[in-house]
């Protein structure tokens, strides 16, 4: 069964989220989390926030999925511990030297591979599955079939974003906040710079500009059939960040879909549910992200780069000093509805609303009216946009102000005489959670022998199913009664209702929490590395490695065919030479003569889809045998079960260096990468003075520091010159 996954920023989008169908949650704490600037949850909070969503049969997701520093390691496993005792289902990571050590610390809690991780083929599916994954959060790149090509040839769980906010660049691979003002999105204080305006120059004339790098929201209404049919696991909406009336709205129409799409009924969406989807957040009203094979060339809205909720239409009139916009309507409003307008920042509260001079409170399509108190920068024909809806966000709120999400359950109520009142209760579905509850509760209350009217059944069940304001309600009813009986206070049925429900109550809390108990030695739990493991690695750094002679290794980020590469430096140890130049003969004999005299290596690109990945298995084998090839620059962890499909014993015979793009934060993520085979990894260029030299202490793998040249800021499908 399809799983539907809500964004949770706070607990009122908690409430919203559960109360409006949500199968799972996803929520941070106050520390590692990729959404720094949510509210997020601190232990306390984080307790209960998982109690709540549990004991109403929701399951919930753990994001600890930023890049961890060996000096914050100790404070994540003891959040990951927390979150365990606490109950939560799952833990979603970017950081593999944090995953890693979950996975042998609490095995048996699920491990989710964040979209930060840029998994984008089979082979990286693969390969996470192998480390003990149990599920892949895929990047939003992906069309509808290479998503099924990897829901159908691995047995890992499919998550894919089904809707909200997409990034411009493969998340895990952009440092343009990082570059330019020192805020990393893959420690979750991304500035957005890629939604700020641009202008695009070609031989110095301008030829375009707007927002030029910020996308469309993704709205995948019209796949939901699809994912269904290919198998996917879970579909994820995005918006930490965003509102409890966003969340609620969001997670109600995406689930009604999701169970038509189950039914046996015709799949037709209704207009009506578009408007909310978009009145209640969009980019350029949305668009249908990567999932379609041909590229989208509308996933840019260069016009605004944030909320535009839905066209209004053009100001006809402007009264200046009454402060009155004449407008015929695209959208009905009405009073207290907002409303903004492209040359002005701010939003206005329609708190004036006229025709013909005479005062109105709503409105149809097609009418035209005048509101007022609007006054700013505002000219005739300027564009105005309906940014909220005053009736949608009240039965946003209302969804969520009630308890909708009730478990069913089966009560047997024992009225007999000389016994006292009780009730028996045991689940009344599949629920895995409450599969063994079994809860009988008896008030020491006994009916009498009734003098005029006796008790009747009816009577009992409808005091016993008054649960509306409880996570519960009687599905099944049985009463068992003895004939002339009564009780004196119709109460005594509302208390035992009452005991019983805190009793359901109770074990629900109580099976949310888990003991830890401990798989390695306490110590282990304590630091990130045991100190005989940090003495082995400095030990096997002064014997093995010529720390006094630094070596230089060239990125060839182009071959020249005019340039005699005989006459270049024989100081260079290694040369990185990229894929795409051993694919064409023109380049043989430049590579023969860079082969022979280098330690030459194949740089693998970041992102390796669809034909490239087919060109790469045409000539990788043929490249290492025409060429001496000493080994492959990795970018990705991908590239690893690509490599070991075409080679047997790989890193026998090849050296493999993990490029910067593997986001190498900490010395676990080292020794993790060691395991898999890697004899070398490139510092990241988000690290600082303090964190680099930490990493140089520890050293079972050679490493590079980038010294010069040009580093890429993002790694984008989109073409921003077609």
């Amino acid at each position: 069964m399809i799983e539907l996954l809500s964004p949770v920023g706070d607990f009122e989008c908690l409430k919203a989220a559960v109360q409006n169908g949500a199968d799972s949650v996803y929520f941070g704490a106050d520390m590692f989390s990729a959404r720094a600037f949510a509210h997020n949850f601190n232990l306390e909070n984080l307790e209960k926030a998982i109690q709540y969503a549990k004991i109403r049969g929701v399951k919930t997701n753990l994001t600890l999925n930023t890049l961890i520093k060996d000096d914050e390691f100790e404070s994540a496993l003891l959040l990951a511990k927390k979150a365990y005792e606490y109950g939560i289902d799952a833990i979603i990571v970017q950081d593999l030297g944090l995953a890693t050590k979950l996975l042998e610390l609490f095995p048996d809690l699920p491990l989710h591979a964040s979209t930060q991780m840029t998994v984008h083929s089979l082979s990286g599916a693969l390969e996470l599955q192998n480390l003990g994954f149990k599920r892949v959060i895929l990047a939003r790149e992906l069309s509808m079939d290479e998503i099924d090509y990897i829901s159908k040839n691995t047995d890992i769980e499919i998550e894919c974003f089904a809707h909200g906010a997409l990034c411009i660049s493969y998340s895990g691979q952009c440092l343009f906040s990082s570059m330019i003002g020192g805020r990393s999105g893959n420690r979750g204080k991304c500035a957005q710079p890629c939604r700020l305006p641009y202008e695009l120059f070609e031989n110095d004339k301008k030829i375009n500009s707007g927002y030029l790098l910020s996308t469309r929201d993704l709205c995948s209404l019209d796949y939901i059939p699809s994912f269904i049919k290919i198998g996917i696991k879970c579909l994820k909406i995005e918006g930490r960040m965003k509102s409890p009336e966003y969340v609620a709205t969001v997670t109600r129409i995406y689930k009604k879909y999701m169970d038509l799409a189950l039914s046996n009924q015709p799949y037709v969406i209704e207009k009506k549910d578009r408007k909310e989807l978009m009145q209640v957040f969009n980019r350029g009203m949305s668009s249908s992200g990567h999932l379609d094979n041909e590229p989208n060339k509308n996933l840019v809205f260069k016009d605004k780069p944030n909320n535009m909720g839905l066209w209004l239409g053009k100001v006809q009139n402007y009264n200046k000093n009454k402060g009155l916009i004449t407008v015929k309507l695209k959208e009905p409003i009405k009073i207290g509805d907002t409303v903004s307008l492209e040359n002005e920042q701010g939003i206005y509260t329609i708190s004036e609303l006229m025709e013909n001079n005479k005062n109105i409170t709503e409105t149809k399509i097609g009418q035209t009216v005048t509101i007022g108190r609007m006054k700013g920068n505002i000219a005739c024909n300027d564009k105005i946009y309906k940014m909220s809806s005053k009736d949608l966000c009240s039965f946003a709120k209302e969804s969520y102000q009630k308890e909708n999400r009730q478990i069913p359950l089966n009560g047997k109520i024992t009225i007999k005489k000389g016994k006292p009142i009780s009730i028996h209760i045991t689940p009344a579905n599949s629920v895995s959670f409450y599969k063994d509850l079994n809860i009988h509760c008896e008030l020491n209350e006994f009916p009498i022998e009734a003098k005029n009217k006796p008790l009747e059944k009816q009577t009992v069940i409808r005091q016993i199913t008054k649960t509306s304001s409880t996570p519960y309600q009687f599905k099944n009813i049985t009463v068992i009664l003895d004939d002339n009986v009564f009780i004196p206070k119709i109460s005594t049925l509302n208390q035992l209702r009452r005991n019983a429900l805190q009793q359901v109550e109770d074990y629900a809390i109580h099976h949310c929490s888990r003991n830890y108990q401990e798989t390695v030695s306490s110590e282990a739990t304590s630091y990130p590395i045991k100190d005989t493991v940090l003495s082995d690695m400095r030990n096997y750094a002064k014997n093995n490695f010529y720390l006094d002679k630094p070596k230089i290794s060239v990125l060839l980020n182009c071959l020249n065919p005019n340039f005699d590469y005989t006459k270049l430096s024989q100081q260079i140890d290694n040369l990185y030479i990229p894929l795409k130049y051993f694919i064409y003969r023109k380049n043989d004999s430049i590579l023969k003569v860079l082969s022979q005299n280098f330690n030459t290596y194949i740089y693998m690109p970041t992102i390796i889809k669809g034909n490239y990945r087919n060109l790469f298995y045409a000539n990788a084998e043929s490249s290492v045998k025409k060429y001496d090839i000493r080994g492959f620059v990795i970018s990705n962890i991908c590239n690893i079960a690509l490599l070991n499909e075409l080679f047997t014993d790989l890193d026998k015979y090849f050296k493999l260096v993990a490029n910067y793009t593997f986001n190498v934060f900490n010395s676990n993520t080292v020794l993790t990468l060691k395991e898999l085979g890697i004899s070398r990894f490139t510092i990241s260029p988000e690290l600082d003075k303090n964190t680099i030299h930490s990493l140089c202490q520890y050293n079972y793998l050679q490493k590079e520091l980038m010294v010069y040249g040009r580093i890429p800021l993002m790694n984008m499908k989109y073409c921003l010159l077609r």
